[in-house]
């Protein structure tokens, strides 16, 4: 209990822990019906309004506005604040839920495409998850003359992994630069290891360097082919396998 008073409920974090349960439970809550509907189970069905058919991101978008406002004007403390975070929790995970659909304006929800949004749900998920669960050098009262010297130490290795997450960014590596702004080992390798063969820094510094641009793409080619599978099963686990793309027959003139 007393961890948790002093990382959690004292730096403002339980704001934080609401808006991730209600986030994660409103995903996984409209992953089930979504697929109960698609198999045409249970009582639930589309809804739609004058013939248009009305996506779970409508509701997803006021209730994520309603929530952030509420929590600006709330601070960080209070049943205000907590209820606020609860309101985008829920919102955030409607909208996620069909983050593929705001990417592409088109209704992607059943496609390949619309794993993208499973994928930014897992993201946003793991990342809030280790933002709570970490130690927050700020925000926290009555340290010791140590811990104002640990804390200065945290502000400095924040600063260097935030290089790093940079650097790991401009490399190509999303998702290893997102998890390294918090993990200080991830940015680490990400940035010293090569880069994506279409990103910025191979663009920037491969240009002239054959053996280093056909390494970075050989690389990626064998890194892609490990584990597009394994990642594909893994967000058909989570959010349905998509429908099987329609075979074209080739006309004969």
């Amino acid at each position: 209990m007393g961890w948790f008073e002093r990382n959690i409920v004292e730096p403002g974090k339980l704001p934080l822990l609401l808006a991730l349960i209600s986030f994660v439970l409103t995903f996984v809550i409209t992953r089930t019906i979504t697929r109960l509907i698609r198999a045409g189970k249970g009582p639930f069905g589309n809804v739609s309004s004058g013939g248009v058919h009305v996506h779970h991101v409508v509701p997803g978008v006021i209730l994520t506005i309603v929530g952030g406002f509420g929590a600006v004007a709330g601070g960080q403390h209070g049943f205000g604040s907590c209820l606020a975070a609860v309101f985008f929790g829920i919102g955030a995970g409607l909208v996620l839920d069909e983050f593929a659909l705001v990417l592409h304006l088109a209704d992607v929800y059943w496609t390949a495409d619309g794993r993208k949004s499973v994928e930014m749900v897992v993201l946003t998920a793991s990342l809030v998850g280790l933002l709570l669960l970490g130690f927050s050098p700020l925000g926290v009262n009555d340290l010791s003359e140590g811990q104002e010297q640990n804390r200065a130490v945290a502000l400095a290795t924040v600063l260097v992994n935030f290089a790093f997450a940079l650097v790991a960014l401009f490399k190509g590596k999303i998702r290893l630069a997102v998890l390294g702004a918090i993990i200080p080992v991830v940015a680490l390798i990400a940035a010293v290891r090569l880069a994506r063969p279409a990103s910025p820094w191979a663009k920037r510094f491969y240009r002239n360097r054959y053996r280093a641009r056909a390494r970075s793409t050989l690389r990626a080619y064998h890194h892609d082919r490990r584990w597009v599978g394994p990642r594909r099963a893994f967000q058909d686990w989570i959010g349905g396998a998509p429908d099987p793309e329609p075979t074209r027959s080739l006309e004969r003139r």
